[in-house]
Formats: C-alpha cells, sequence, structure tokens
C-alpha cells in the first residue's frame, strides 16, 4: 500500500514510538556503543538528515562495532554476523542500536521481525557511495555527458555475489530525500538517502531490490513539506495514468552494426532522405488498444518499407502523462512510454527498423515540461528544472514550464537526454520541438512581460548557447545522426556550423514552403493565377539552410482537415490535386517529411484516439494514391538528381516560373555524374496538348512518373511514356521538346542518356 500523504517523521501508539534513554542501553556492554546526540537522531527520524550513513549502519568505536538500524514499527533487531546473533536495543523512534565484539566490521546481515517471525535484511547503510568525486564534479560542471550512468537506478552486482539497485537523483534544495517503492510498502521512514557533499545528489544502495519494481523519491523541501517524485532520470515507468518510476535492466542483443558502421560514413545532405511521421498509438489498433512495441516492429516496420520511406519519424515516445498531448509534454527524458511496453521494446523497433535499411527519428522537446506534481515541476520545492523568473520560467500559451538554459545541470540534464536515446537506443537523429519558443524572449509575451538581454535584444542568449553546445556535443559524440530543428522563423544561420555562430542543426524544417504550398493548393484552381508566387517564393530562400519540406501533423488536426479535404473541386478533382501536390513535394529541392494516413489520401483529420481509417483501401482510388507514394520514393532512392544537391543552388534551374496563366510551372534537377530529370506541374484542370517547354537536353526523356495514370486513378493523359528533344533555346535551355501536359498532374522527365 502507498502512503500519498506527508511523510510521518514520528510513530505514535507503537513500541518503537516511545524514545528511550541512550545511557540506558550501555547497561551490560563492555565498552558503551557509539553516541550520538538525541537531536541528531531526530532529524534522522524526521527525514531531514543529510548523511544517514554516519548514524546507521556499523561504525568501529573503541575497540567494538556500534550498529545502528532505523527500522519504524520493528518488534525486534538483530544483527547476524557469523555464527552469532546480537540482538539490538531500541533507542530513538525506529532507531534501533547494539555492540558487536569484534574490532572490525564484519559481513552482517539484519533480522527484523514486525510481530511476527524475523526475516534477514542487507543493510543498505554498510555499501560505500556509487558516485564518485569526478561524477559529482562533472554533474555540477554541467560536463557529465553520460549523466544515465550515474543517476537514476541501477542494478548492480559486486563480487561478493550481493545484488541490489543503486539509486541516485539531484535536488541541492531538499533538506531530506527518502526512497520510496513497493521494496519498503510505500513508506521511506526506513530508507533516507545521503547527500554527496555539495554536490546536491543524494544517494543509496538497496540490496535485493531487484528489476521490475516501481519506486520513487519523497523529497522534504526548504519549506518543510515532503513532495513525492518520479525519478528525472527513470529508465521505465509504470503506466499512466500511474506516475512511478520502474527499475529496469536491459536484456537486448543488438543486430543493426551494419547499419550504423555505414550511418557514420553517410553524409545526410546529400542523402536520399524521405521520411514517415509516425504517433505510435494511432497508427494502427488491436481493437481499442493500440500495438506495442513487439507488434509494431512486425507490422510498421513492413509498412514503411513497403512504401520505400528511407525514414521513419517518431512523435515523442518519451514518458507523458497526458496521451493528447501527443507525447509533447514529457515527464520522463530518459524512459520511453509504457503504453507499449518496456524499453527493450522500442529497441526491437529501432532494431528491426536499422535491419530494413530505414533510419528512426525522434521528436524531442527540450522546450518546456509540464507542472504535474509528480515530475520535474519545483521538484525538490524550489524551482529546479525551471527558470525560477516567471518571465523566463512560465510559458503562457501552453501552460508549461520553461527550463532553465542557464544552469549547468539542467543543461547537462538536457544534452545527456539527447545523447542518451542517440547512443542507447541507436535512433539515427531527433527532432527538436519549438526551437522558436527557447530562441526568443518575448515568444508568446505582450509587451511589458518580457526583459531584453543584456543587448537590448529579444533573443534567449542562455537557449543559443545550450543549443549550440547541444549539436556540438551530439555531432562529436555520435557522428553520422542528425539534428533536426522545428524552427518556425527566419532565425540566420540554424544549420550554420557553431563554430561560424550557427546553431549547429544539420537541418531545418521548412515551415515557410509548408505555409505557402499549402495557401496556394487550397485555392480555388480559377484563382490560383493570382498566388502564384507562392509556390516559386520557396527557392528564394531555400539554400538558405538545410531544409526538410514537412507536411506534418500539425497540418492534419485542429479543425485543419486532412489533406485531402484542404484540396477544392470535386472528389475526381481533390485526388488529383493531392497526387500533383505530392509529387511537387518530392521534386523540391529538400527532404520530405509526411504524416501517417496522407499516403491513403485520408478523408477525416487525424485523432490520436483511434487509427487511420485503414478501411480506405477498399477503394481503388486510394490504393492509387498509396501507389502513388511507393512509386515516388522509389524513383526518388533511384535519382541522385532528386537529393545528392538539395542544398547546393547548381541542382536546380527554373525552366519557366512564370506560367501563372495557364497555374504551369517547370524546372529541372541535376547532380554530378547523374541524369537530369525535369518537372513539370500542372494546378489546372485543363491538359494542355503540344505545350513546348525548354529541355537541358536533346535526346529521349524517360516519363518516369505521371500522377494522371491510369494506374493511380487519373484520366490517363500523357506522353506514352517518353517525349524527344530537339535542339533549339526555349525558356533559356539548349533544347525544347513538345509535351502533353495532363490535368492537375505532375510529370518527372528523366533524361535517357547514351550508354
Amino acid at each position: 500500500m502507498r502512503l500519498r500523504g506527508p511523510q510521518p517523521a514520528v510513530l505514535v501508539g507503537h513500541p518503537a514510538g516511545r524514545a528511550h534513554p541512550v545511557d540506558g542501553l550501555r547497561k551490560g556492554f563492555t565498552v558503551p556503543v557509539k553516541p550520538i546526540e538525541p537531536s541528531e537522531l531526530a532529524l534522522l527520524v524526521g527525514g531531514g538528515h543529510g548523511n544517514p550513513h554516519s548514524v546507521l549502519g556499523a561504525h568501529p568505536h573503541e575497540g567494538s562495532v556500534t550498529v545502528r538500524a532505523l527500522r519504524p514499527l520493528a518488534s525486534s533487531v538483530e544483527v547476524l554476523h557469523g555464527q552469532q546473533r546480537t540482538p539490538l536495543t531500541h533507542e530513538h523512534e525506529g532507531v534501533w542500536v547494539g555492540e558487536l565484539p569484534v574490532s572490525e566490521v564484519p559481513d552482517y546481515r539484519l533480522a527484523v521481525a514486525y510481530d511476527g517471525d524475523p526475516a534477514s535484511y542487507d543493510d543498505p547503510y554498510r555499501y560505500l557511495p556509487t558516485l564518485g568525486e569526478t561524477d559529482l564534479h562533472l554533474i555540477n560542471e554541467g560536463r557529465h555527458e553520460q549523466l544515465w550512468h550515474v543517476l537514476g537506478a541501477h542494478r548492480r552486482t559486486y563480487d561478493s555475489g550481493v545484488t541490489g539497485t543503486s539509486f541516485a537523483v539531484w535536488a541541492p534544495n531538499a533538506r531530506g530525500v527518502r526512497l520510496i517503492g513497493d521494496f519498503n510498502s510505500w513508506d521511506g521512514r526506513s530508507t533516507p538517502m545521503r547527500q554527496l557533499g555539495t554536490s546536491g545528489v543524494w544517494e543509496i544502495f538497496l540490496p535485493d531490490v531487484l528489476a521490475g519494481v516501481s519506486y520513487k523519491f519523497a523529497l522534504l523541501g526548504p519549506d518543510g513539506h515532503w513532495r513525492e517524485k518520479a525519478d528525472p532520470l527513470a529508465f521505465a515507468t509504470e503506466v499512466p495514468p500511474q506516475t512511478a518510476s520502474r527499475v529496469t535492466e536491459s536484456a537486448y542483443a543488438w543486430g543493426d552494426d551494419l547499419w550504423l558502421r555505414q550511418r557514420m560514413q553517410r553524409r545526410p545532405t546529400e542523402s536520399p532522405m524521405s521520411v514517415y511521421e509516425v504517433h505510435l498509438g494511432s497508427w494502427r489498433r488491436n481493437g481499442s488498444e493500440p500495438l506495442d512495441y513487439a507488434e509494431l516492429a512486425e507490422e510498421l516496420v513492413d509498412y514503411v518499407s513497403g512504401l520505400g520511406f528511407t525514414h521513419v519519424e517518431l512523435m515523442p515516445v518519451m514518458e507523458h502523462p497526458y496521451g493528447g498531448s501527443w507525447g509533447y509534454q514529457v515527464t520522463s527524458y530518459f524512459a520511453p512510454t509504457a503504453r507499449f511496453g518496456d524499453p527493450d521494446g522500442l529497441r526491437l523497433l529501432v532494431d528491426r527498423f536499422h535491419q530494413a535499411g530505414i533510419g528512426v527519428l525522434l521528436d524531442w522537446v527540450p522546450a518546456h515540461f509540464p507542472k504535474d506534481e509528480f515530475a520535474l515541476a519545483r521538484f525538490d520545492g524550489t524551482p529546479l528544472y525551471e527558470h525560477p523568473d516567471p518571465s523566463l520560467g512560465e510559458h503562457p500559451e501552453w501552460g508549461t514550464y520553461i527550463f532553465d538554459f542557464g544552469r549547468n545541470e539542467v543543461r547537462n540534464f538536457l544534452i545527456a537526454s539527447a545523447l542518451y536515446w542517440l547512443e542507447e537506443f541507436h535512433v539515427d537523429g531527433l527532432r527538436v520541438d519549438a526551437v522558436a519558443s527557447m530562441l526568443y524572449l518575448d515568444y508568446s509575451r505582450e509587451p511589458g512581460e518580457w526583459t531584453p538581454n543584456v543587448h537590448g535584444g529579444r533573443e534567449n542568449l542562455q537557449a543559443v548557447q545550450f543549443l549550440q553546445e547541444l549539436n556540438a556535443t551530439v555531432y562529436r559524440r555520435v557522428p553520422g545522426v542528425m539534428m533536426i530543428a522545428e524552427e518556425s522563423t527566419a532565425w540566420d544561420g540554424v544549420t550554420r556550423a557553431t563554430d561560424q555562430g550557427g546553431l549547429g542543426f544539420g537541418f531545418k524544417w521548412n515551415m515557410g514552403w509548408m505555409h505557402d504550398s499549402l495557401a496556394y493548393v487550397q485555392q480555388e484552381t480559377v484563382h490560383r493565377v493570382h498566388h502564384h508566387g507562392q509556390l516559386t517564393f520557396p527557392m528564394v530562400y531555400a539554400y538558405a539552410e538545410n531544409y526538410v519540406l514537412p507536411l506534418s501533423h500539425d497540418e492534419v488536426v485542429h479543425g485543419k482537415g486532412s489533406l485531402l479535404r484542404k484540396m477544392p473541386g470535386d472528389r475526381w478533382q481533390q485526388l488529383a490535386n493531392l497526387r500533383a501536390y505530392l509529387a511537387w513535394q518530392w521534386a523540391h529541392p529538400g527532404k520530405q517529411l509526411l504524416f501517417m494516413g496522407c499516403e491513403l489520401g485520408q478523408e477525416s483529420e487525424w485523432a490520436e484516439a483511434r487509427q487511420l481509417d485503414w478501411w480506405l483501401l477498399d477503394h481503388v482510388e486510394h490504393r492509387g494514391m498509396q501507389d502513388l507514394v511507393r512509386d515516388l520514393n522509389a524513383i526518388y532512392r533511384d535519382t541522385p538528381a532528386l537529393f545528392v544537391a538539395d542544398h547546393d543552388p547548381s541542382g536546380f534551374a527554373w525552366i519557366d516560373a512564370n506560367d501563372a496563366q495557364r497555374n504551369v510551372f517547370s524546372f529541372v534537377r541535376r547532380a554530378p555524374d547523374s541524369p537530369d530529370l525535369v518537372c513539370v506541374a500542372n494546378f489546372s484542370p485543363l491538359p494542355y496538348e503540344n505545350h513546348t517547354i525548354g529541355m537541358p537536353g536533346v535526346g529521349s526523356w524517360e516519363e518516369v512518373l505521371n500522377t494522371d495514370a491510369t494506374g493511380y486513378t487519373g484520366s490517363g493523359v500523357g506522353n506514352l511514356g517518353r517525349v524527344e528533344a530537339e535542339a533549339g533555346e526555349w525558356s533559356g535551355q539548349p533544347a525544347r521538346a513538345t509535351i502533353t501536359v495532363p490535368p492537375l498532374a505532375t510529370v518527372w522527365l528523366r533524361h535517357a542518356r547514351a550508354e
């Protein structure tokens, strides 16, 4: 049974609750026990002693060994050493004491009875700290890059054969910390933790505590109130809505060595990157229940592989209490959500993706965290992880706390979290959420609600420094991974190297492309002539950063409707518009991301509580949409011109960007030692026959993609698979061809160079 009130400091109505004078304990001893002042014993019992190990356990004293044990409610306590049993005498409100007639501390156990037969227990207070001085120094300096190796709960086995779990937590302002859990019936009076020097770290080793048990920390704040908190570095949790942390120990054997070796040699900016964004809980379900990690490792991996995506991006898998947050209000930055299984289940999922040749990206949220009382908020009774100034530490729009990016230990916590997912779970990159909210002091704030920085500006200099340190550390420790910023402003240098003054990300989501292109395709076709620049303008800044073109979950929720329903016209035109738009996205400079369900032509808006509308695949037009996405990925991966020079202006040239009257756009993509690819997009419902277009070279051009093909349930207008270009300048190109441009369709023509 868990105690869910304040931690009691004094026992009432039990024999062990009555204090005994210390002098009375010495009767019959040849030498006195090591004396402890009653005030110190009261501090220990009350939970406010910073070093209970100095009182409890075995301590040599004047030629013998004094043993003290804190066992509230016990009726008797004995020390078992060798073949001897030495009874302890109750000293003070649950503290028991006795003398062992030996000169050195022996290997001993405690026999404790609670109005019944005694049971044998190992004594936590006979063990040395599990953190060293170097660890503590690095923690306070904010430089412990493998923080998860020393904080949190760790299963340990010593040479003596003793097994158990060590627990460590950073709580510098706590007056005392107790460990509570299944192992002590959620009563922490018998398991106070010790503070290690001035580091703010509290630690204890509990013998015989195995994987699977649940636990929390009970912290006595400066205000004298007890708070029960989940472990900030928990590696596993209970299934929400339960909130305790769980001891876990990985037994997973990875099988992705080849993938990791190849990843180190890969240049992401010059490699194909087609990302399928997934919310694990609503992709597919078994009745009302989501698939677990093992089921996803079979079904999701096969599905993504079959569609030809190069990467999958998982919306936050870090534990979060409220499912409706989609994972973006994280309470456990080192624990995968238990909704789908244990941490090794997520390892299995990542491993299976890698073995299928698919990279895994995770959404990660260092900008803010929720105010749930069981988690990081006011962790030790003070603003610890959050900034103490509300204008810097609270997010007015989201009702969350903002991390204190200027505090060494907090920066260390976040950077270690990023490294943890990359190193321990082998993920291939992190998409960092809400970067804009971190960069600007006035984000979601009115004049007078924020204070300028030391230079008088609106930039959050501490957040900038944090992001630079984060990215520099990640790329140094884990070569080949990607750091991707969801950043929605014109901040300069998001993907510029840190040594050149940039933030150091590898990629940035191109929110401008997304907003402009969606605004264009949502227009009625007759009005698109007036919005032509919304498709051409993104090329003005296309090389300012390394961009990902996102059609993410944010565009199909909160009343925005599905991608299909954004399109104008009748049913046939909606489907045709969407097919043309997706082919435009795939051909445009930049990597691409598509949210799950869009490949089906999802009718309804996405909702996290139900699965995708898989029944749509019973209809040929939706199977056609899915087939198109499969073909887009296949051709994309086989065409270096579409990805090698995504971030190099030499890889793109407009053929005709000004044909607004006909809603037609054409451009060429190219890469060294690769056939050029010409993209022609017609966002008008009218076909254009005998349409002359400039071409980059003479000869045959294969029509490798036509979104109006009958296989996609289009009208079948096209070029019979090939066009011929002849010499003669047109639209600034050295050759020209006469083609048929199908209605509401995108056509790709790839140069068939002579062998």
